[in-house]
């Protein structure tokens, strides 16, 4: 008995398709004209959705670009009389820290500038000196050329990578000629450019990054600071998974503290977007959602003006059919399947020209203003979004014409 209700169950919502689907054949006209707002709904809303996803790796990568990634940690170290660790010793605790937990991506920072010789006289350029691995932990990827690589660390001549304000203010050299720069100093030093990096959208002011070893050798120990750096002493960041960061963190802070001994001050912490806790893009994806809510709401809306009005037009047809013996709940499906199905069409079609649109390199060139290198694939979950909702909104702009029907009286109709 259960098998048999379930045959029927599934006979008669077969059988509500192909009625529907029929009646969108026959009234194609009147079919096309709800399509086109409801495809046009869908297609609006996973724009929104994908766009949204775009916009919000832009926001990502700038913002590792600046704190790191997720997980990154920033350590600073002072004596008990607040000056910083000789260089050799905090070298060494570094490097046996590096080891001991086994850290493949980690850097030292200095902050410091050099005078650089230009066409229009000497300027003052803010300088940068890095690791290695502090290109993959700020996601930095150059334009033009390339990031440092192991093979530079032995170089007589120090490379570096500028920033594209400095790079046209040089004359946009090609890089294959080996361009250099004069570093102005006790002792001038020629720099290779080996890379251009692009510049954040505020910067207006040259940059540049050097390794940090190739800045103690071109720096005078006469005019440096305790630690070789032009009396900046380096900070030391690490880039280790999210899920261990604290662990890691308090670790390798005991392990500082102790080797600089007594009274040393030993401070870690993140800096990285996802260290606040809450989700910073919240209120991004929310005005994403709003507007996409906004616009399917209008689409809805269209779609069930359209039914209303076409519904109309098909109260003889209904009565006719309800003479010859259809029941209310067979009327009652029928109108709202083909709503239904009108919408899922629609919403296939609002999809595709929606994943055209997201995936257009124009587009994404627009939204991510040159601040994405890594554009992500166009989200699932923005497609699915839109099939459902062209489902529901389907389902919703049908059940009200599909209530009128099913209250039409046969005689009325069939006077209608």
């Amino acid at each position: 008995m259960g098998r048999t209700s379930v045959t029927r169950l599934l006979s008669n919502l077969v059988g509500s398709f192909v009625e529907a689907w029929q009646e969108l054949r026959i009234h194609r006209t009147r079919v096309m004209l709800s399509l086109i707002g409801v495809a046009v709904a869908v297609c609006a809303i996973t724009t929104v959705v994908g766009l949204g996803a775009v916009a919000e790796q832009a926001t990502i990568e700038q913002s590792e670009r600046q704190g790191g990634r997720p997980a990154s940690l920033f350590l600073y170290a002072s004596l008990a009389d607040g000056s910083s660790p000789p260089a050799e010793q905090m070298a060494e605790i570094w490097r046996t820290s590096l080891e001991r937990y086994r850290i493949t991506y980690a850097s030292r920072v200095v902050q410091t500038s050099q005078l650089v010789q230009l066409q229009g006289g000497a300027v003052n350029v803010p300088v940068q000196a890095v690791d290695q691995p502090y290109g993959a932990m700020h996601r930095i990827t150059p334009t033009v050329g390339r990031w440092f690589g192991p093979e530079d660390a032995e170089r007589l001549a120090p490379n570096v990578l500028v920033n594209s304000v400095l790079y046209d203010r040089l004359g946009r050299p090609d890089l294959r000629t080996h361009p250099t720069v004069t570093l102005i100093g006790e002792q001038d030093t020629t720099a290779v450019i080996t890379g251009v990096y692009p510049a954040m959208t505020w910067e207006i002011d040259p940059a540049m990054y050097m390794l940090t070893d190739a800045l103690a050798r071109i720096t005078p120990a006469a005019a440096s600071g305790p630690t070789g750096f032009d009396a900046q002493p380096p900070s030391f960041e690490l880039w280790v998974p999210p899920e261990v960061s604290e662990q890691l963190g308090a670790a390798l802070k005991r392990d500082v503290a102790g080797a600089l001994g007594a009274g040393a001050n030993v401070e870690i912490n993140r800096q990285d977007y996802a260290a606040f806790g809450d989700d910073p893009y919240l209120s991004l994806k929310l005005m994403v959602g709003g507007v996409a809510g906004l616009v399917l709401l209008l689409g809805a809306l269209g779609l069930v003006n359209i039914a209303l009005v076409t519904l109309k037009q098909r109260i003889r047809e209904i009565g006719i059919r309800r003479s010859f013996g259809a029941t209310a709940g067979r009327v009652f499906f029928s109108v709202m399947m083909e709503s239904v199905v009108a919408t899922v069409v629609a919403g296939i079609v609002g999809v595709i020209a929606a994943v055209l649109i997201v995936t257009n390199p124009a587009v994404q060139g627009f939204i991510g203003q040159g601040q994405v290198t890594d554009f992500p694939p166009f989200p699932v979950e923005a497609a699915v979004l839109g099939l459902v909702s062209a489902t529901v909104v389907g389902a919703l702009a049908g059940l009200l014409p599909a209530l009128v029907a099913v209250r039409v009286k046969v005689i009325d109709a069939i006077r209608y």
